[in-house]
């Protein structure tokens, strides 16, 4: 049976915002990865770990990994941690 992993991509390092980083991820597992003896690197004959499918809402992606029957890991993304400052408080201590 298919595995595919379903999460939210990290925000790209070299942004500030959190904008455009809402979409849900489905990816493909591979099944059989070998090492190319020519050149070390790793490669399969599965094409489906060259699939991304993109869902706008979990639910969304859930529904089709279950609809194709797909096992599917899901990665719930983490809350950020947010600190309020002030600038004043560069000065108190």
């Amino acid at each position: 049976m298919k595995k595919a992993i379903i999460y939210i991509p990290n925000k790209n390092p070299m942004q500030s915002g959190l904008a455009k980083n809402n979409k849900w991820i489905l990816e493909f597992k591979t099944e059989d990865p070998t090492k190319n003896p020519l050149m070390g690197w790793e490669s399969s004959s599965d094409t489906l770990t060259e699939l991304r499918l993109e869902f706008s809402t979990k639910d969304l992606a859930i529904n089709y990994a279950k609809k194709k029957k797909i096992d599917y890991e899901l990665i719930e993304p983490r809350k950020r941690k947010t600190v309020k400052k002030s600038y004043a408080d560069n000065f108190l201590k």
